[in-house]
């Protein structure tokens, strides 16, 4: 039997840094999804543990204050895009609001950072929403389209065509096909170990 599970990211990231600081009694406060402030000295034996104990869940500790604010930002992104109400709002309004910056300084430190600009995030986390979208096969690409606050469904499959180098309609029937080979698969060790 498989079962299929969604994650979502955000809420298991939060919940094993808490459990962490839980386990080493580390007092702490929660700034915002990324940030968290130790309330008392942290020894550095401690703080080894912590950083060693975080990096077995792929959670690593930044201490570079750059590149912690090219996480937070690559991490509002991903709220705005998980927000429903959020999604229709200008980027760079959403960005400066929640982050307290100037959108101009966070593109600056986001491109100085990850050698790529905001937008280009944003696109490739916008492609990504629709292939698992289209996995899900709930809804249909004018649908999508409009939940992710593209302007036309040919803007969606561009853009879609250019960063994966398929159509939507052909990376579904990609899918399908994985899909359905996989069910042939499961099936036949199901029958040998069977037999």
């Amino acid at each position: 039997m498989k079962i299929y599970l969604k994650y979502n990211y955000k809420v298991v990231c939060e919940t094993l840094v808490r459990e962490q600081l839980e386990k080493f009694n580390i007092p702490w406060s929660a700034i915002n999804s990324s940030e968290f402030e130790i309330l008392d000295g942290l020894p550095e034996e401690t703080k080894f543990s912590l950083i060693q104990s975080l990096k077995n869940y792929g959670i690593t500790v930044l201490d570079d204050q750059k590149e912690t604010l090219v996480d937070r930002i690559k991490n509002t992104i991903d709220e705005m895009l998980n927000d429903e109400n959020a999604r229709h709002l200008k980027v760079s309004s959403y960005l400066s609001d929640k982050l307290d910056y100037t959108y101009s300084y966070l593109s600056s430190v986001f491109s100085e950072n990850t050698y790529s600009s905001i937008e280009n995030y944003l696109i490739l986390r916008k492609v990504d929403l629709v292939k698992e979208l289209l996995q899900e096969g709930n809804l249909n690409l004018t649908e999508i389209a409009y939940r992710l606050n593209y302007s036309s469904v040919s803007h969606l499959s561009g853009q879609f065509k250019k960063t994966t180098g398929l159509t939507p309609s052909s990376f579904q029937r990609i899918m399908k096909r994985k899909k359905s080979l996989n069910a042939y698969i499961d099936k036949t060790i199901k029958l040998v170990d069977e037999q």
